[in-house]
């Protein structure tokens, strides 16, 4: 069996005040960090600088491009630097990191599975957002004749590099919100097997969000109709797998 060794990948931009915290309590599980700074301003790029100087890696995209762009380049950085699994974990100190140790746990039982977080929100997640996400539920759930995907959404998933960035060389599942959901479709449709793993989630008050509602929302819409139609060719090998699955 290959070695397995895991890294983290935190895509970053402009979160200045809370990747510090998020990159200490990855450490403190022993994983190397890949920070990949999307286009951040000074304020954040400094903070990722100094970051890098204690020894994390950094990767840099001289202008934003997305969270789909950012979490790719992480993922190749990570396979280049010769490590088999990279646990996605996003920048805004969102996570509980208690919740974290699991997916490496479940990566040493099941090397070859995608883990995938599904959020438990507390009380401070806005409810726009939440009803939001359900909606999105429902069309993976769809589109993959399937609910293997409780969470499509969810920033903490830990993937197999290998088979994760070959299905990107395939299939680049969009530079910005769209990516979180499309590559887990897209394993799916291609036979990859995947675990669900419960992760806590908080708002902060004065959090950080750049999801572009208007421009987020469209591109999200037509991703599941692309989707949509993508889905009826692959219909005769989705309907045998969903028989066959317990």
């Amino acid at each position: 069996m290959t070695e397995l060794r895991p890294c983290a990948v935190v895509p970053v931009y402009n979160h200045p005040d809370s990747v510090a915290g998020v990159v200490g309590r990855l450490a403190d599980l022993g994983l190397p960090v890949i920070l990949v700074d999307d286009g951040s301003e000074p304020s954040c790029r400094r903070e990722l600088e100094r970051l890098a100087s204690d020894g994390h890696a950094l990767v840099t995209h001289q202008h934003n491009r997305g969270k789909g762009a950012a979490v790719r380049s992480g993922l190749l950085e990570a396979e280049r630097l010769g490590y088999s699994h990279a646990l996605q974990v996003d920048a805004d100190g969102q996570h509980h990191p208690d919740d974290l140790p699991a997916f490496i746990d479940a990566m040493h039982q099941t090397p070859h599975r995608l883990l995938v977080g599904y959020a438990r929100y507390d009380d401070s997640v806005p409810r726009a957002r939440l009803y939001g996400r359900y909606a999105t539920h429902v069309w993976v759930w769809i589109n993959t004749l399937s609910r293997r995907i409780r969470d499509s959404m969810c920033g903490v998933r830990l993937y197999p590099l290998a088979a994760v960035n070959g299905l990107l060389r395939r299939h680049p599942c969009g530079d910005r919100m769209t990516f979180d959901t499309e590559v887990l479709v897209r394993w799916y449709w291609a036979g990859g097997e995947l675990t669900n793993l419960p992760v806590r989630v908080h708002y902060p008050e004065q959090g950080v969000s750049h999801f572009a509602l208007w421009r987020d929302n469209a591109q999200i819409s037509a991703m599941h109709a692309r989707l949509f139609v993508a889905m009826w060719p692959r219909l005769p090998g989705l309907l045998l797998r969903h028989r066959r699955q317990p």
